[in-house]
């Protein structure tokens, strides 16, 4: 459809005269055409002067379908010669305005159309002229080439298109933002020249783009976003910017780099280029300190330019004035660097598509981000109007009643309706975005402090996460109601000691208080944390950047599947570069699930029982994703796994289902390769020296300390011949193994063994191997003598420390978990689980009562010893654990008092133990 059978509307004329001078010249044309020209020459000097000048080509181009006519102009620009580079852009810049400019007053294109239209002509123009621009220095011998085939023609240089060129949010008579780069490493014999001659290219392109002829301009071009634009050439090499970037890059440049992309050029390193920045712009943890550096910046520019006072519409800066384009813009940035580094869906170039994102994470309402789209749309649309009436930079509201109404009809409105719309929407603007941008400083009272209290207080200015001045600056507002909240826990001197352990363990201070000032919900976690698990909260002190997750959205929502926990680590993994980016991102990522169970418990939305099985089930997760990094990058090294490969076995604790806070990893790796010598990759192995290195690069990934700390520590004492044994067994030597030569405690601990990771189908071979060796195993008297030695060799190497005690000791957890195997191995059950092994063994040998009683004091135990670990790193002691830890015990036991839990344990452990005692000297465990 043609241009004029689209029109739907068009400007009211301002100027009479010029609309009719305008529609006497075009009489010729369509009704709807000649009131469209006529009216825009009437508010806009500019156009109408490009009407009279390309009046030929407007007549064709207006019969025509917009987006055809604009993709000729395309066309033409993309094929111009070098001798007529310069006329011909100026040419279509002409005509690229002018169509445009009527799509957008008759109602044909909407914003993104327009934006794009201008965008796509910034592009063109900058992709023909760089590498003619380039091919010119070679031509004349001032760059000497003698590097790869260079299908840009443009020997490693190339051009970032920055703010709205970037975003494909070209206004009207916009400037475009340029970075020029170029690959150092492609003139390796030539750094000195190919310097100086990038420099020149980018001066002559800027010439080219912006230099006023008798034909015009094409675009004004700002090449001042560069790394220190005041002392640095206009084209830098790639490691002198990315250098920069790494030192000294500031929050303003970060969010620069958002709507950053490749437009012309060697697009290939220019992407390249802008993969490198990507840690320097999205930060891994979430950056709340953003928002006091671009509040600075909104104060800053606004004292440049003397915006602050009250809001008028005479003379005021629609992009930079309070309530305008770049508070929206700010907003959106800002709350997009803030969270951008964990969810990749935010890294939207554009304004519109940054707020949509932000809402459907549940960063903003949507309301707001729907609210704040429309104000965007309409303060672009009068952005372009006031461009358009005289192709002007600018953003400044005329001064004058008559230039307003100017720019009033030009939006087709009366004077008055244009004025208190747009006052009430600057009005709006601000009040969405200021508060976020300027949180006020705390009135909240301090409370009284005792001397005691106060010279803990005091002490804080020393701690290391205050040593900035930045930090010291945040610390004051957030102080008072810290305080405060301190002063109300149930014991307000140990809630202060616990949280300045929390606060002395913090390497820093910037990120994590602002995150505290602009989440104050997470100081009243903080403050139970510490008022109750001073553990945790150490924990905390470590791991700071746990608290992202818990402001994600997702916090506090019901445990994921397996498959979904396991497909979170994948994805958190796959976004990084190298082995080891992806190994720290698998330890940010445990540690915010690891923390996420240990605040559900506190918080009591999960009980000790729940608690074990999802500590197991995330060490499940970390197994299941992080089992095919490891055998990857061990594959490129050494080729594909030989054989069927390899299973991991998750034994003990882990095997069972059941893991607390600090629990280690027991595993056993089996694999099967029978006839397979060696690997077959760039450096061989003999499948043995195969499968032990591959498991030691898989212990190491766990254990390693890196920069995110470790994953797990792990025990591999359950393999056959335990230390003296291979780390990596064959399935054909574990089967004759346990078969042949394996002790009871060996069967025992096969009670428990998982396939976890690795081979599904070799795991479900063990697995039929496990249930068939239990069965035969389980016969005869050697079991009941074996483990009634094994008890007595256990209660005397750890005894157990008193009646708090919930691990060691008789009728205790490792009591019961010993009689619970034996049960299992006796009935040939395949249950792994203590609870359901006890249940196992009524069948024919316990009695309903006897394992009740098992059962009962087993979760018993397990709900201390679960909580203990949650709330201290050592040794349970009641009376140091602090009123808010006692509570939370006696809260998960059902009991009133400690001395009452106390009680509950001694007679459950004794009631545990006269039935295992019973149990072994029954013969082959007839039940007692």
């Amino acid at each position: 459809m043609s241009l004029v059978s689209r029109i739907t509307g068009h400007p009211r004329p301002f100027d009479s005269g010029a609309a009719t001078d305008t529609s006497r010249a075009f009489g010729d044309l369509d009704p709807a055409a000649r009131d469209l020209l006529a009216a825009t020459a009437g508010c806009s000097p500019y156009l109408a002067g490009l009407m009279g000048r390309e009046a030929e080509w407007l007549r064709q181009a207006m019969a025509q379908d917009p987006e055809a006519a604009m993709a000729t102009l395309l066309a033409d620009v993309a094929d111009l010669p070098p001798d007529q580079m310069a006329p011909g852009l100026r040419l279509a810049k002409r005509r690229v305005a002018l169509l445009t400019a009527l799509a957008d007053l008759g109602g044909v294109w909407g914003l993104d159309e327009v934006t794009g239209a201008l965008t796509d002509l910034a592009d063109a123009a900058l992709a023909v002229a760089v590498p003619s621009l380039v091919a010119d220095e070679v031509r004349r011998g001032k760059l000497p080439w003698a590097g790869p085939e260079d299908p840009a023609g443009a020997a490693g240089m190339t051009v970032l298109a920055m703010g709205k060129m970037g975003a494909r949010e070209l206004n009207y008579s916009s400037d475009i933002d340029l970075i020029c780069l170029y690959d150092e490493t492609l003139h390796a014999d030539h750094q000195d020249e190919a310097r100086v001659v990038f420099v020149r290219v980018t001066r002559r392109l800027t010439a080219l783009m912006s230099d006023l002829t008798g034909d015009g301009y094409v675009f004004r071009t700002d090449l001042r976003l560069r790394p220190d634009a005041s002392v640095t050439p206009v084209c830098l090499s790639m490691s002198a910017a990315e250098a920069y970037y790494e030192s000294v890059g500031r929050t303003w440049e970060r969010a620069a780099f958002i709507k950053a992309r490749a437009c012309a050029g060697d697009l290939v390193a220019g992407g390249r280029f802008l993969r490198t920045l990507v840690p320097f712009v999205w930060r891994k943890h979430l950056d709340f300190a953003a928002i006091q550096d671009a509040h600075d910046m909104r104060l800053r520019i606004r004292g440049h330019r003397g915006l602050h006072g009250a809001l008028r519409i005479e003379g005021h800066d629609l992009k930079l004035g309070q309530g305008g384009i770049r508070e929206i813009e700010f907003f959106t940035q800002t709350r997009q660097l803030i969270a951008g580094g964990r969810d990749t869906s935010l890294r939207d170039r554009t304004t519109v598509g940054g707020l949509s994102a932000l809402a459907a994470a549940g960063w903003i309402p949507p309301t707001v981000a729907t609210e704040l789209t429309d104000h965007y749309h309409h303060y672009r649309m009068v952005e372009h109007r006031l461009q358009m009436v005289g192709d002007a930079q600018t953003h400044a509201m005329p001064g004058t009643p008559e230039g307003i109404a100017r720019i009033a009809a030009f939006c087709d409105q009366d004077d008055a309706a244009f004025r208190a719309d747009l006052l009430a929407r600057l009005v709006r603007v601000e009040g969405l975005t200021g508060g976020f941008f300027a949180p006020a400083d705390s009135t909240t009272p301090v409370p009284v402090l005792a001397e005691a209290e106060a010279q803990i207080v005091d002490g804080w200015s020393h701690y290391p996460a205050l040593r900035s001045d930045r930090a010291q600056a945040l610390f004051r507002r957030l102080r008072p109601g810290l305080l405060a909240r301190l002063d109300k826990a149930a014991n307000p001197a140990e809630a202060l000691r616990a949280f300045d352990g929390f606060l002395a363990g913090l390497p820093a201070g910037v990120q994590i208080f602002a995150l505290f000032d602009a989440n104050p919900l997470l100081v009243d976690l903080i403050v139970d944390i510490a008022a109750t698990a001073p553990a945790l909260a150490l924990y905390l002190s470590r791991n700071a950047g746990v608290l992202d997750a818990v402001i994600g959205g997702a916090f506090f929502a019901p445990w994921p599947a397996a498959e979904a926990l396991a497909a979170g680590l994948s994805q958190a993994m796959a976004g990084q570069g190298d082995y080891e980016a992806k190994l720290d991102a698998a330890r940010r990522w445990q540690k915010e699930w690891h923390f996420r169970i240990g605040v559900h418990h506190l918080r009591g939305l999960i009980d000790a029982v729940e608690a074990g099985r999802q500590y197991a089930a995330l060490a499940d997760a970390v197994l299941a994703a992080l089992w095919p990094v490891v055998s990857a990058e061990f594959a490129g090294k050494h080729g594909d796994p030989p054989g069927r490969g390899a299973t991991v076995l998750g034994m003990g604790s882990l095997g069972a289902g059941r893991l607390n806070a600090g629990s280690d990893l027991d595993l056993i790796v089996i694999y099967d390769a029978d006839g397979v010598e060696a690997s077959t990759g760039p450096r061989p192995l003999a499948t043995r020296a195969y499968f032990a290195r591959m498991t030691q690069a898989l212990v190491t990934a766990l254990t390693a300390q890196m920069a995110e700390g470790r994953l797990y520590q792990v025990d591999m004492r359950l393999r056959p011949s335990g230390r003296q044994g291979p780390v990596a067994t064959s399935l054909r030597s574990f089967c004759d193994y346990q078969d042949n030569e394996a002790w009871t405690w060996e069967h025992l601990a096969l009670t428990r063994a998982r396939s976890v990771a690795g081979d599904a189908a070799l795991g479900a071979d063990v697995e039929a191997f496990r249930r068939a060796v239990l069965v035969r195993k389980g016969r005869g008297d050697r079991v009941a003598r074996d483990v009634a030695d094994m008890r007595a060799r256990l209660q005397a190497a750890k005894p157990g420390s008193g009646s708090w005690e919930a691990k060691n000791g008789p009728g205790r957890l490792m009591d019961i978990e010993l009689a619970a195997q034996t049960l299992a191995l006796w009935s040939g059950s395949p249950a792994r689980d203590v609870l359901g092994q006890i249940a196992a063994g009524t069948a024919r040998i316990l009695s309903q009562k006897a394992a009740q009683i098992l059962q009962e004091a087993y979760k018993l135990c397990w709900t201390v010893q679960c909580g203990a670990r949650l709330l201290t790193e050592g040794t349970l002691d009641i009376a140091a654990l602090g009123s808010g830890g006692r509570a939370f015990l006696l809260r998960e036991s059902g009991l009133p008092a400690p001395d009452a839990l106390a009680v509950a344990l001694e007679q459950a452990a004794d009631g545990a133990d006269q039935i295992i005692s019973h149990l072994l000297a029954t013969s082959q465990g007839a039940g007692p």
